[in-house]
């Protein structure tokens, strides 16, 4: 079994007017635009060099605290076997253990995410509906 390197979390500060001016300058001299939609990146490149999506499994940012988790600090992201959570999602159905792996998270994790995600799909009201198509099926 391999060790795993856990996940390292930077804190939010502010940026000084001079980097923020700094960073508005270098934009223009970016000749690659991020994807817009799914379509315009499901056969991008791959690993997906776009970080800063929300689907890139390389970092997460916490929209509370504005703090960065960087999921895999010992790999550079050209190095990760999967980049995009949407891939990884079009391929179906897959186990918690490969979900870890991927997300860099224990199977237990995984499992508690799996749960949670679970009682607040049951809690919406559209769940009704999902219960008496079941019980059609069966």
């Amino acid at each position: 079994m391999t060790k795993r390197t856990r996940s390292k979390t930077i804190a939010m500060r502010p940026m000084s007017a001079a980097e923020i001016e700094e960073g508005k300058t270098l934009v223009e001299f970016m000749d690659i635009r991020r994807p817009q939609t799914r379509l315009d990146c499901q056969n991008g490149p791959r690993p997906c060099p776009f970080v800063s999506c929300q689907h890139h499994l390389y970092l997460d940012v916490n929209p509370n605290t504005g703090s960065i988790k960087i999921n895999f600090p010992n790999m550079e992201v050209w190095e990760m076997p999967h980049t995009c959570a949407l891939d990884v999602a079009e391929r179906g159905g897959i186990t918690l253990e490969e979900v870890g792996s991927i997300m860099n998270l224990t199977r237990e994790r995984i499992r508690q995410v799996e749960v949670s995600g679970l009682e607040k799909l049951q809690s919406e009201p559209f769940a009704e509906n999902i219960q008496e198509l079941r019980s059609l099926d069966a």
